[in-house]
């Protein structure tokens, strides 16, 4: 199996509230930084539709996800008074997402199991 297919990612959606569209990118910016010396961190990029945000985030495996709720935790708390969220995705394979189900309970995310395809 390679590195991308025991990966989990994860794609939440938030709509930045009326007005806060320049806080919203300074956030980015801070997640940024934060995330930037993350060692199980793939990927991590933000996507614009209007005034919805994805975020577009991939790890190694399920305890690299828990290390950035961890690292970033505080700073979503923040994020949220100015964004909503509106829908998260959680994908990768069964044995990873299984062990992150209790720590997104709340936020009720679609789970999407991996079945196949190639990664470099």
């Amino acid at each position: 199996m390679s590195m991308v297919e025991h990966a989990v990612s994860i794609r939440p959606y938030f709509k930045v509230k009326d007005g806060q569209m320049d806080a919203c990118k300074e956030f980015l910016e801070k997640f940024n930084a934060r995330v930037i010396n993350e060692e199980k961190c793939i990927a991590y990029n933000f996507t614009f539709n209007g005034d919805i945000l994805a975020c577009r985030e991939a790890y190694l495996d399920a305890d690299g996800v828990k290390a950035h709720l961890e690292n970033c935790g505080e700073l979503l708390g923040g994020f949220l008074e100015i964004a909503e969220l509106i829908r998260i995705e959680l994908h990768g394979p069964s044995e990873e997402l299984e062990q992150l189900k209790e720590t997104f309970a709340e936020m009720n995310p679609d789970y999407f199991v991996y079945h196949c395809g190639i990664g470099k």
